[in-house]
């Protein structure tokens, strides 16, 4: 029964110190950006820290074996059921030192992991198991125990608890495994009583975490962004706040900021209208990301427009602005109107897979950020792309800034004219981000920037698109290679514009 006991622990610390690492990657890929490189950094980390575990295990007597497992797991579970809240009120409210809180974290949990199964297959050891039987049955739960929640993490834990949650549950359960192993090996244990009580405060503290885990996100996340926040939720792509201060709503996914209500009109009307004024024959528009509905929004407003395709691949994004009335106003009920459709997938794999023609197509995606977000400002990407526009169509991207992030700019630039297409680039300002760019293309259009609008518009003239397609000398065309989907230089270029901004 002891045995079987030990075994099952295994399944459930294993469990435990990947949800740790898969957590620490998550929260590192919102706050800082660049999923692959936060990933990679922390798995190193974190399997480097397990070997120093492992070979520090060792130096544990034979007969201390079990007392030191259950105070590796007490450990474990305060230190890793905490890592979530801690780690992101630390960015919160001092951002300065998370970084080195983050990777220390990451290290003191693989460690403590690392010398978890070292110490299970002794205690087995210990119990006359043939070393074979340790190692196959060790082994198997280990690794079980790392695909159950690899699966569970991103379908079900994430997107249903989030990752603060996720945290104090998963030190609940290495706590839950101290416990009964001070219960079932309690004849083998010296201080029987101190260890139980230490193990019962810890968990008493981790579950007042997990009930009150909304409240501390709240709290952390008004430190980060300041104001009021109307709604939040998180989702298996990202995190979605809502904040307001005054008249003043404001959109952030994965803390950074999307649109301002006070301005968005000056980004959706350069982005939308330029494009759609060139084309007053435009029946049909596919609108890629826009999951606010803003850019659709000014879409609807051509009487001649029929059909609106929206692919966003966040189906919280898009139900919020349709739901919530403070966000159904800013868009003017766009969901609603019966000519659009709203299609929750991946845009790359959805054009893959479906033969639609469109006369107009906006692209309106976050940053190029991360890979994920870098492949859909790829070749392969506008490739197909330009498959779905009919060759006196257009097409107009959101493309960062020309001024912040030039070298990305041009980088898009430069990737839509590898496929083909003919490119305008213009930029406008708007407050809330300051020089912001986009990038008209087309398959076979020669286009003009408009010298008037058939509907009125709250900053767009002939003077202000005169100026959105005029670039001063100081953000002037740079000669850039395009973005391979092998390589994604853009999320480079983008990273490296941006460091040289904070600098």
């Amino acid at each position: 029964m002891t045995k079987k006991i030990l075994i099952v622990s295994v399944f459930v610390v294993a469990s435990c110190g990947l949800a740790y690492e898969l957590i620490a990657g998550a929260l590192s890929s919102y706050l800082l950006g660049d999923s692959v490189l936060q990933f990679s950094t922390i798995i190193g980390c974190y399997l480097f820290a397990m070997g120093v575990g492992a070979h520090f295990s060792k130096y544990v007597k034979d007969e201390d074996v079990l007392a030191r497992f259950v105070d590796i797991e007490l450990a474990v579970g305060l230190i890793g059921g905490l890592s979530a809240a801690v780690l992101f009120m630390t960015y919160a409210w001092a951002a300065a030192p998370f970084r080195t809180m983050l990777y220390t974290t990451v290290f003191l949990v693989g460690a403590m992991v690392g010398m978890e199964i070292p110490l299970v297959m002794r205690a087995l050891n210990a119990r006359q198991t043939e070393f074979s039987e340790i190692v196959s049955k060790v082994l198997t739960f280990d690794y079980l125990g790392a695909l159950a929640v690899s699966v569970l993490f991103p379908l079900v834990l994430a997107p249903q608890l989030g990752l603060v949650r996720t945290g104090f549950l998963f030190g609940m359960l290495n706590i839950g495994v101290a416990l009964w192993t001070i219960y079932v090996f309690r004849t083998e244990l010296a201080n029987v009583a101190g260890r139980l009580l230490r193990a019962s405060a810890v968990m008493l503290a981790l579950v007042i975490g997990f009930i009150g885990a909304d409240r501390l996100t709240g709290w952390g996340e008004h430190g980060l962004f300041g104001d009021e926040i109307v709604y939040s939720t998180s989702t298996p792509y990202q995190r979605l706040v809502i904040t307001r201060w005054k008249d003043d709503l404001r959109l952030y996914i994965n803390g950074n900021l999307q649109f301002s209500s006070r301005d968005e009109y000056r980004y959706h009307e350069a982005l939308v209208h330029p494009m759609m004024e060139a084309l007053p024959w435009a029946k049909r528009v596919l609108v890629l990301g826009g999951g606010d509905g803003l850019a659709l929004r000014e879409v609807l407003r051509y009487p001649q427009v029929e059909h609106v395709t929206v692919v966003d691949l966040d189906p919280a994004m898009t139900a919020a602005f349709t739901q919530r009335e403070e966000l159904v106003a800013l868009n003017k009920g766009a969901f609603r109107d019966k000519r659009v459709r709203v299609v929750n997938a991946d845009a790359a794999v959805w054009l893959q897979h479906n033969q639609e023609m469109f006369d107009a197509a906006i692209v309106d995606f976050p940053d190029p950020s991360s890979f994920a977000l870098g492949k859909l400002y790829s070749v392969p990407f506008y490739g197909v792309l330009k498959k779905h526009v009919a060759a006196n169509g257009l097409v107009v991207v959101q493309s960062t800034s020309p001024f912040f992030a030039p070298h990305a700019y041009w980088t898009v630039d430069a990737t839509l004219r590898e496929v083909g297409m003919r490119t305008w680039p213009y930029h406008v300002y708007v407050p809330s981000f300051g020089e912001w760019g986009f990038i008209l293309a087309s398959p076979q259009m020669d286009y003009k920037a408009p010298t008037s609008y058939r509907l009125p518009m709250r900053f767009l003239n002939a003077d202000t698109t005169r100026e959105m397609f005029s670039f001063p000398p100081d953000m002037q065309r740079l000669q850039m290679a395009p973005n391979r989907l092998n390589t994604q230089s853009l999320v480079n270029e983008f990273e490296q514009d941006w460091r040289r901004v904070i600098r």
